[in-house]
């Protein structure tokens, strides 16, 4: 199954690209500059294109910024600390985001002849983002079957949907996937801040799974604080 990976250069997408190219045939990344607070999580796309021996675009939509307003990842809105589960993480939605990426990602692979699109789409973001819950990549693979009648038959790829970030952590761990060549926070700064939902999440994902991580973090023990405050909610 030739796949084309819509990557953001994350943990989620990251390990989904070495899945791919383990398990399937691997086409290339494709990632997107939607005009988000940062461009660090793109370098590190490309580095796992570069350490997997693939091709990545990155399609210029930074001129969307100023439509997609309001969210804390396109806008000038601070970015909320804390964990995933409290309603303050609301405030980093960028609005039909995933829809306008992956209808890009399904002309790229019409035109390139590919078999599937993947996304790393997983159970933790259920709670958050609308763009990322079953009814919504159901509804989309058969959109785009229309979209795309008797001109290509592909594939919506997403192995994760239904699974955890920890079980992301374990499936990255047992590919070898250099999470210390991923990018989460959503902050941007030199290094990962540690506090912001993602790099709490990732946190906890990473200690659930056990998995070895080099990654360099400003507070490294904030999530342990950040994930019972949420359970106690």
């Amino acid at each position: 199954m030739k796949t084309i990976i819509v990557c953001s250069g994350g943990l989620d997408s990251v390990t989904l690209a070495y899945k791919v190219a383990k398990e399937h045939e691997l086409a290339g990344l494709i990632s997107f500059d939607y005009g988000q607070r940062h461009k660090k999580e793109l370098d590190f796309a490309s580095l796992a294109a570069k350490r997997l021996g693939v091709s990545h675009n990155i399609i210029d939509l930074s001129a969307l910024a100023g439509v997609l307003s309001g969210s804390a990842l396109t806008d000038d809105v601070a970015v909320p600390d804390g964990h995933y589960a409290e309603d303050t993480m609301k405030a980093t939605i960028v609005p039909n985001r995933n829809a306008i990426m992956l209808t890009i990602a399904y002309g790229a692979a019409a035109a390139r002849g590919l078999d599937a699109v993947a996304t790393a789409v997983h159970g933790g973001d259920h709670f958050i983002y609308p763009d990322c819950r079953p009814p919504f990549i159901e509804a989309f693979a058969t959109m785009q079957g229309y979209a795309l009648e008797g001109v290509a038959e592909i594939e919506l790829y997403t192995p994760f949907l239904k699974q955890t970030k920890a079980d992301i952590a374990a499936e990255g761990a047992r590919l070898g996937v250099p999470f210390h060549e991923t990018w989460s926070c959503y902050k941007g700064g030199e290094i990962h801040c540690g506090k912001c939902g993602t790099c709490v999440e990732r946190l906890e994902a990473l200690a659930e799974a056990g998995a070895a991580d080099q990654t360099e973090y400003e507070d490294r023990d904030f999530w342990i604080k950040a994930v019972k405050e949420a359970a106690n909610v």
